[in-house]
């Protein structure tokens, strides 16, 4: 399993953005596909976004949710260890947990399809949006 952080929650107006990060300590971790969930009081966790590794470090595939498609952007950062998640447009019902997890036993470009498939979380940080 890997450590993971994450980071950069907060409570932001409906229309605003915010940018959540995913840092590793392990180097490691560019050779794992990572993936955001986010949990609302009284709900499953959903499944959000995705993003495979490369082993050329170059293209990546990526998964979004259709709550969140168009919106939200997830990219990462090798040399810093780190996946983000730029959320824009924000609604009241993206409100929630969100969760980075990492699959680390995922063959390059390949895209976890189920949330059985992590196998290290992050604590998770809170989003807030108000309307």
């Amino acid at each position: 399993q890997v450590q993971l952080v994450e980071s950069g929650g907060g409570l932001v107006q409906a229309g605003g953005s915010l940018r959540l990060s995913c840092a590793a300590s392990e180097r490691t971790f560019s050779r794992y596909a990572v993936g955001w969930f986010r949990q609302a009081p009284g709900k499953d966790r959903e499944y959000v976004s995705a993003i495979t590794w490369s082993d050329l470090n170059t293209y990546y595939s990526t998964y979004y949710s259709d709550s969140v498609q168009g919106r939200f952007t997830i990219s990462r950062d090798n040399a810093k260890n780190t996946v983000y998640l730029q959320m824009n447009s924000l609604k009241p019902e993206d409100t929630a947990v969100y969760y980075c997890a990492a699959d680390i036993s995922a063959s390059p470009y390949y895209l976890p399809a189920i949330m059985a498939e992590y196998d290290s979380w992050g604590q998770g940080t809170q989003v807030t949006v108000s309307s």
